[in-house]
């Protein structure tokens, strides 16, 4: 791509979580680039309390998919160059492109690329998203639309989609992540004032009944006296019904 060439977001449809059918006919090329975008992040907290403990101390679960918002402009009122081919027509003071049913048929198009029903997967479709650096697999989660000039006869010639897109991740990709704070995998915590054997088991494991089996591989006689800036050894574990 050459240096100052405008190059336009575009949205490819694909039928399959693996991104390998892609649905040429339903491609999207945004009219206008979006001035912004922005990201959402948000994370997946345990707040059960365990048994014998005193406040709340939520339990870190998973870093949730994060969330891509965009805003896309539909315009037929004749002020983009070069969008459309028919020729001007004005009504009273307000000159606009003559296509008929306005903005209705380019919005139905991007709806039925990001949004309708794909009736061979039973879902809307599997996106990527793609504006420069931005490269985005994702599906629809939320799409408004506010329409905000009209023909005389009602119809409508401009409107404003806010879209929201969330991250899609495979099953490979999400069981990894999720492991990464899994009870199968290998802890070492250090103690700090106020820690117990039985609360330090229960943040790592999500239940405090495997404290006697965390003294035991660290070699604790006393799990009642825990010293501050001790390192403790979390085994995997086979969790117990």
């Amino acid at each position: 791509m050459s240096e100052g060439k405008l190059q336009k977001l575009v949205i490819r449809c694909f039928k399959d979580e693996r991104f390998q059918e892609e649905l040429l006919d339903l491609k999207y090329t945004a009219l206008l680039n979006p001035e912004t975008y922005s990201f959402s992040f948000k994370a997946d907290y345990q707040e059960e309390q365990a048994q014998g403990t005193s406040g709340d101390d939520p339990k870190f679960v998973r870093s949730l998919p994060e969330d891509l918002t965009l805003d896309f402009l539909f315009d037929r009122t004749g002020v983009i160059i070069h969008y459309g081919d028919d020729p001007l027509s004005s009504s009273g003071d307000t000159v606009y492109k003559d296509q008929g049913n306005g903005i209705i048929d380019d919005l139905d198009a991007f709806k039925k690329a990001v949004y309708d029903y794909n009736g061979d997967k039973h879902k809307p479709n599997y996106l990527i998203i793609t504006w420069g650096s931005l490269s985005f697999r994702c599906f629809l989660t939320s799409m408004d639309v506010e329409y905000k000039l009209f023909k005389p006869d009602g119809t409508p010639l401009r409107a404003m989609v806010k879209a929201t897109f969330k991250r899609f991740i495979e099953a490979e990709e999400r069981v990894a992540e999720e492991n990464n704070n899994s009870p199968d995998l290998t802890h070492y915590r250090v103690v700090k004032a106020g820690d117990t054997l039985p609360l330090m088991t229960y943040r790592i494991y999500g239940d405090p009944k495997y404290y006697l089996e965390v003294a035991r591989v660290n070699n604790i006689s006393n799990f009642r006296k825990l010293k501050v800036g001790q390192e403790l050894f979390f085994p995997p574990l086979q969790k117990q019904s």
